[in-house]
């Protein structure tokens, strides 16, 4: 089954995996991204996300799609984390299952590639000495929640 969604709660990658292992697939690809205390030599206190939540759990549907179109027998789900998120948490999780494992690994980088070029989710790094948006924009855009 994919899933592909924008959350608040912890993420727990265990439920991921479980929604794509069917018995058609020989490997299952599971990519974490956690929140690190230590970037460019600035330590993090938390970071805090936000997104545009109708879009991008549209935006990473559509990317579900692209990986079972290019890669035949693929299943995937999605969570993204929004919130403030602690040193350690999860942030996004990506499954991938597949026939092969070459292809699981391949979706899987593929998934996260597009998800941070494509899909309207903002980071704010919040540090001892200040804060910033980070990513290809200045700040985040002001964007209401439903």
């Amino acid at each position: 089954m994919s899933v592909y969604e924008i959350v608040r709660e912890p993420i727990d990658p265990q439920r991921y995996a479980d929604l794509v292992v069917r018995p058609e697939a020989g490997a299952v690809v599971l990519f974490t991204g956690h929140v690190r205390e230590w970037t460019k030599g600035i330590r993090t206190l938390h970071l805090s996300y936000d997104a545009y939540v109708p879009m991008a759990e549209k935006k990473m549907a559509q990317i579900g799609r692209e990986v079972e179109e290019k890669w035949e027998g693929t299943r995937t789900a999605i969570a993204h984390r929004i919130g403030e998120l602690g040193i350690g948490e999860v942030a996004v999780v990506i499954a991938v299952s597949s026939p092969h494992r070459k292809a699981a690994y391949e979706a899987n980088e593929y998934c996260i590639e597009r998800i941070k070029q494509d899909v309207p989710i903002w980071k704010k790094e919040i540090w001892e000495t200040g804060e910033e948006w980070i990513g290809d924009q200045n700040r985040k855009p002001e964007v209401k929640n439903p």
